[in-house]
């Protein structure tokens, strides 16, 4: 890249901003250069939100100075800052679902012939040469309610090029995408800074800002800590910057003593999803449940708690066999699941924090025919300080919270129940490194406590990290069972992909 491209084409020069007696961000200058991708890095809540919409138009800063070209330049909004060329790709993008591709992209500003009607063709064409420079094959007069998270992304990323965009912002683009689809991404992010484009980047996956970007700031409570070169910094380094402190108990897995079998899972299988799956989960051990997206884990779990039926198989929980499909069954045996989707499947939004916490627990807490506010209240604020949930008032929306204390919240409507084994489906995704330890850590103690956890997770590090036994799915069907000693990276995935099997 020549230096005459390595420009700052857009910058926040010590940039301040509060909401009330609340300091989101202090001081924090950005430069984001043509060419580069640039990796925003920090905890939920040090201010990186805040500063995507400065940067978007959303907010004013109350201090310092955006520029743009080095130029100082004032946002009164989201479509100035579009038509200064800054694009958000939001990680769950807002297509109009019965509009093609193409009417997406040019929403609200088709092109005309000199009839003054729409030039589809024009737009077409327009649309094959933005894909073609992507990479990406798509076809321009497809429906835009049958694509995956990924291509609708792939969409806003042609309509930000459309736009003559200058700055892309990718806001958690990875979070719902599959292994495929994220290395798509990436080339995509790859042909982008060919271009001249400057792309911010923002994950709470540390293997992907070290893999894509060239350069990475840190916030930490809002205040700018370090910028670095990605080239001299480990991912260590970078946790220290983000939490202040070492985090060598990312992964705090404490040895626990097997007892009974809690959890015996035989020969369940779902026609067209999963076959002959057996195992079993011990009081005090983490199992976890690994493979490729698409392998039948979720499913698994989903058919053990009886949300789905299966076709043939059983559960036992404590030598006991389930009823199948009834998750009140399972509740009442001792079951928990935390879902995959906190926010679709785990919680009700508009609810309170502490009412979302009795949910599962509504007999608990009831008087008579009426439920206790007094008691639901009692009951969120124990399991709030046990674990740690940072939170105003009990009593405001579960959805004002940021992702890792939304998922404590999940966690503990089940725990109030004292389960005796507890299915979690990826416990961490989309939160931020410091809460992912807090909920490692906690998984750990309710195994050395007595409870079996199920796990099943995406994330390598995390398998190998947590688990006590790995269990590897691979096109749905349970294929390997390694203990933690012998389970590495290239044998999970060497079975994840259908090369070994035990």
């Amino acid at each position: 890249m020549c230096e005459a491209m390595r420009m700052a084409v857009l910058a926040l020069s010590d940039v301040s901003k509060s909401f009330g007696a609340v300091r989101a961000l202090r001081g924090v200058s950005l430069k984001l250069e043509a060419g580069e991708a640039h990796a925003l890095a920090g905890e939920n809540g040090a201010g990186k939100s805040t500063l995507v919409k400065i940067l978007s138009g959303v907010h004013r800063p109350d201090t310092g100075q955006i520029l743009l070209n080095g130029s100082p330049v004032t946002f009164g909004g989201p479509a100035d800052a579009r038509h200064a060329g800054v694009a958000v790709i939001y990680q769950e993008p807002t297509l109009f679902p019965d509009l093609s591709i193409v009417e997406n992209i040019f929403m609200g500003r088709q092109p005309r012939t000199r009839f003054g009607r729409i030039d589809r063709a024009a737009m077409a064409e327009q649309t094959g040469r933005l894909f073609a420079g992507l990479g990406v094959e798509l076809d321009p007069e497809q429906a835009a309610r049958g694509l995956s998270i990924a291509d609708q992304q792939l969409v806003e990323i042609a309509k930000a090029l459309s736009r003559d965009a200058k700055v892309l912002i990718m806001d958690e683009p990875t979070a719902a995408l599959s292994g495929n689809e994220v290395a798509r991404l990436f080339g995509v992010v790859k042909a982008l800074r060919e271009q001249g484009c400057a792309v911010l980047f923002i994950s709470h996956r540390l293997d992907e800002i070290f893999e894509l970007c060239q350069r990475v700031t840190t916030l930490r409570d809002g205040t700018p800590v370090a910028e670095d070169l990605i080239a001299d910094i480990t991912p260590d380094d970078l946790v220290r910057r983000m939490v202040g402190r070492d985090l060598d108990a990312l992964y705090p897995k404490q040895d626990g003593v097997p007892g009974e079998v809690a959890l015996e899972v035989h020969r369940l299988t779902r026609e067209g999803v999963f076959t002959d799956v057996s195992f079993r989960v011990r009081r005090g051990e983490i199992v976890a449940l690994a493979g490729l997206v698409g392998a039948g884990r979720t499913e698994v779990v989903r058919a053990i708690f009886g949300i789905d039926r299966q076709d043939a198989g059983w559960v036992e929980v404590g030598g006991r066999r389930l009823r199948p499909a009834s998750p009140t069954a399972a509740m009442a045996a001792g079951l928990a699941l935390v879902p995959e989707d906190r926010r679709q499947q785990g919680l009700v939004m508009d609810l309170s924090i502490d009412r979302n916490i009795a949910l599962a627990g509504l007999a608990e807490v009831r008087r008579g025919p009426l439920i206790s506010r007094a008691a639901e209240h009692a009951r969120a604020q124990d399991w709030a300080v046990r674990l740690r949930l940072k939170f105003a008032r009990l009593s405001d929306p579960v959805g004002v919270l940021s992702g890792g204390n939304q998922q404590k919240v999940v966690l503990a409507k089940w725990l109030a129940r004292k389960p005796s084994v507890l299915i979690v489906d990826e416990p961490t995704r989309g939160i931020d490194v410091g809460t992912k330890a807090e909920v490692h850590r906690l998984l750990s103690e309710l195994a050395v406590g007595g409870m079996a956890v199920l796990m099943v997770s995406s994330e390598l590090p995390e398998v190998l990290g947590m688990a006590d036994r790995v269990l590897v799915m691979h096109e749905g069907r349970l294929v390997a069972e390694l203990p933690r000693a012998s389970a590495t990276e290239e044998s999970v995935m060497s079975a994840a992909t259908g090369r070994t099997a035990a």
